[in-house]
């Protein structure tokens, strides 16, 4: 990179609002409140209940690995030295890398047939897919932060700078 190119570096990470020590804290709840039911049932002859409850812990516990799996999604879009680079990691830790030249790059948005908002960048007749776990608002605030940037890559890299 030289020194007048500016650089841009997006880092897009899924949400997860809850933490370990909040998963800790969810699943000790859901488990003692599954154990004194299943005692009570088994107190009162009903002993079988207690491999259903145990079951539903199991169940809860499982979903909530499942989700944390998802969240080791990163992608990575850089702007740098007329490059735009994705950089995409999926949960089994596989990583991915695209390059488009930024001067001829752009950013679109469209909307299936579902209503969903898909946020495209890309160059010519490529392009790829970012942000799919991203809320709408999120991917509309990116769309305008890529653009910008994009713009300033591009005025940077004119001819009669330097």
């Amino acid at each position: 990179m030289n020194e007048q190119s500016p650089e841009y570096d997006f880092v897009l990470l899924p949400h997860r609002s809850l933490g370990p020590r909040g998963f800790l804290i969810v699943m000790a709840l859901i488990g003692g409140i599954s154990f004194v039911t299943g005692l009570a049932f088994a107190l009162n002859g009903a002993w079988p209940v207690i491999g259903f409850l145990g079951l539903d812990v199991l169940l809860v516990w499982a979903a909530f690995r499942v989700n944390y799996r998802t969240g080791r999604v990163r992608e990575r879009v850089l702007i740098d030295g007329g490059d735009l680079t994705v950089m995409r990691r999926d949960t089994s830790g596989r990583e991915q890398m695209w390059h488009f030249p930024s001067y001829w790059s752009r950013v679109d948005m469209e909307t299936d047939a579902r209503g969903v908002e898909k946020l495209y960048v890309g160059s010519h007749d490529r392009r790829i897919r970012i942000g799919a776990f991203m809320t709408p608002e999120d991917l509309v605030t990116l769309r305008r932060s890529l653009d910008d940037a994009l713009q300033l890559s591009r005025a940077a890299a004119a001819p009669g700078r330097g």
